[in-house]
C-alpha cells in the first residue's frame, strides 16, 4: 500500500493588527539631513563674500604685475639704403634710465619696424662690426654714439646712451614712410623686457 502524504494545514489567515487610536505623526525624515535653507547663509551674504575676494584678487594683480625696472627713448633713428637689394641698414640711439635697485643686465636687444603693410624685426648686430658698416654706409655715422652692446650693465639710478644697428627689408622710401619703430631690451633678470617706441 501506498504510503499516504500527509496533507499540509490549511494557511490560516493571518490575525489583523488593531487599528492605532494614535494621530498620525507628523516627523518628517527629510529635515534631519537638514536643507541648504536651514543650513547655508543667506544668497546675498554668499555673493558679497565672491564679490569681496575678487575684487581684492584683481587688485593684487594689477599691483604685482611685472613692470620692467628701465625706462627708455628713441632719440635719433639714421639709415642707409643698401644698393639693390631692397634693404635699409638703420642705427637707432637710444637712451636708458635704470631706475631699479640692482644692475641692469642687457641680455638681448632687438628691433622692429611697422610698415603699412607689414612688420619687420632684426636684432641689433655684433658692436665688433659697427666700423665696417661706418665705412660702407657713412651715412651711419653721422652723430654717431659709441654701441650699445649685449651684455652692458647700467648700474642702479644710472644712464646709458648706446646705438645700434639693424636692417629691414624695405626699401628707404617705404621706411621714411614707417607708422612706427620699436626697440625691446630683454634684461637677464626680469621677466619683463623694455620696450621704446617713436
Amino acid at each position: 500500500m501506498p504510503e499516504e502524504t500527509p496533507s499540509s494545514p490549511a494557511a490560516q489567515p493571518e490575525p489583523s493588527l488593531p487599528q492605532s487610536t494614535r494621530p498620525p505623526s507628523t516627523f518628517d525624515i527629510s529635515e534631519e539631513f537638514g536643507t541648504a535653507k536651514k543650513n547655508l547663509p543667506p544668497v546675498v551674504i554668499v555673493l558679497i563674500g565672491v564679490v569681496a575676494v575678487v575684487v581684492v584678487a584683481v587688485i593684487v594683480a594689477i599691483i604685482e604685475r611685472p613692470h620692467s625696472l628701465a625706462s627708455g627713448s628713441i632719440d635719433d633713428v639714421v639709415f642707409a639704403e643698401v644698393p639693390n637689394q631692397n634693404m635699409v641698414m638703420v642705427g637707432i640711439h637710444l637712451s636708458i634710465h635704470n631706475s631699479g635697485e640692482k644692475p641692469y643686465w642687457i641680455r638681448t636687444i632687438e628691433a622692429g619696424v611697422d610698415t603699412d603693410t607689414n612688420h619687420f624685426t632684426d636684432e641689433a648686430a655684433p658692436a665688433v662690426d659697427y666700423d665696417r658698416y661706418y665705412q660702407a654706409f657713412p651715412a651711419l655715422k653721422v652723430n654717431a654714439i659709441p654701441p650699445l652692446k649685449r651684455e652692458s650693465m647700467i648700474v642702479p639710478k644710472g644712464d646709458m646712451k648706446g646705438m645700434i644697428i639693424v636692417t629691414f627689408p624695405v626699401t628707404a622710401d617705404v621706411f621714411e614712410k614707417r607708422k612706427a619703430i620699436q626697440v625691446t631690451i630683454q634684461p637677464y633678470d626680469q621677466p619683463k623686457p623694455l620696450i621704446v617706441t617713436k
